[in-house]
């Protein structure tokens, strides 16, 4: 797979999912050996990842002001929801008197077949006539991504605004097809992950900020959490994380970050006056 342009993490997830699938079939006597777990999956690294500044968010927000779904990418950015979260929400998640969203569901991949019988020629995702055979939500990735979400007053009025905008439009066009879905697209459908997604590069493009993936708006929203200090768990609850192990992953140490963390530090060993001495040397004081 490696080999043919896949990456490392690709080939890693299929491995694991042959291993874990095989695994099964021999408990149930299918098979008599798992042989993926003799193959050895390719090693991961680490990929470094930049998450915007706040000046680039919010050149970001500025520039998606311009499209239908604006408040789609400030959902993004504020409150980190994975892609599939987002496009799964249906107004009836969404309280803006209480100032919160619960999610509940994730958007899936869609999974074509042949609505031709195959005589197109082409796989089942080019057919002409493909056909969907999977539905549009399913569960959350994990438990811990079951949730309920404070929402910013800013971003209260971006979605009053969006919703709105979204009546209006519903009113005007004849074949709206009612779904109830927060992001829809232009007749009320669920819109398809892979048109979100270009239309994510697209935002960026017209913006002026570095290429990036959609994931990299959930890491600039983690981050964000950690340079107002919000406390692990709590940044748990808000990003639905299952494990500790995740901020770590999430959360980047970045310029500002850094600049705060050594002007504090800096006040506390270099504090002047006899008083602000005084603290520092009670702070510092080994205990007998």
């Amino acid at each position: 797979m490696m080999k043919d342009g896949s990456k490392p993490a690709t080939a890693h997830q299929v491995h694991r999912t042959a291993r874990v699938a095989l695994g099964e079939a021999l408990r149930r006597g299918h098979v008599k050996r798992n042989v993926a777990k003799i193959a050895k999956g390719p090693r991961l690294s680490d990929e470094e990842i930049e998450p915007y500044s706040i000046e680039d968010a919010q050149r970001i927000m500025t520039e998606a002001e311009k499209d239908r779904n604006s408040a789609r990418w400030a959902v993004a950015l504020s409150l980190g929801l994975r892609q599939g979260e987002a496009l799964a929400l249906r107004w009836s998640d969404v309280d803006l008197d209480a100032k919160q969203l619960r999610v509940k569901w994730t958007a899936l991949r869609p999974i074509y077949d042949h609505g031709c019988g195959g005589k197109c020629g082409r796989t089942p995702g080019f057919c002409p006539q493909k056909v969907r055979v999977n539905s549009f939500i399913g569960e959350t990735k994990s438990r811990a991504g079951k949730r309920v979400i404070g929402l910013p007053d800013q971003l209260v009025a971006l979605l009053r605004k969006h919703k709105a905008l979204q009546a209006a439009e519903r009113r005007r066009r004849q074949l709206w097809t009612e779904g109830d879905w927060v992001f829809a697209g232009t007749t009320g459908e669920p819109l398809n992950p892979n048109t979100d997604h270009h239309e994510w590069k697209a935002l960026l493009r017209r913006a002026g900020v570095r290429e990036s993936r959609l994931h990299d708006a959930r890491h600039t929203a983690a981050t964000m959490l950690l340079a107002l200090a919000v406390p692990e768990r709590a940044a748990m609850g808000v990003m639905g994380w299952s494990s500790t192990a995740m901020a770590a992953r999430y959360q980047h140490m970045t310029d500002p970050i850094r600049r705060d963390i050594a002007e504090r530090l800096g006040g506390l060993l270099w504090a002047s006056g006899d008083d602000s001495s005084g603290d520092v040397a009670s702070a510092v004081r080994a205990p007998a």
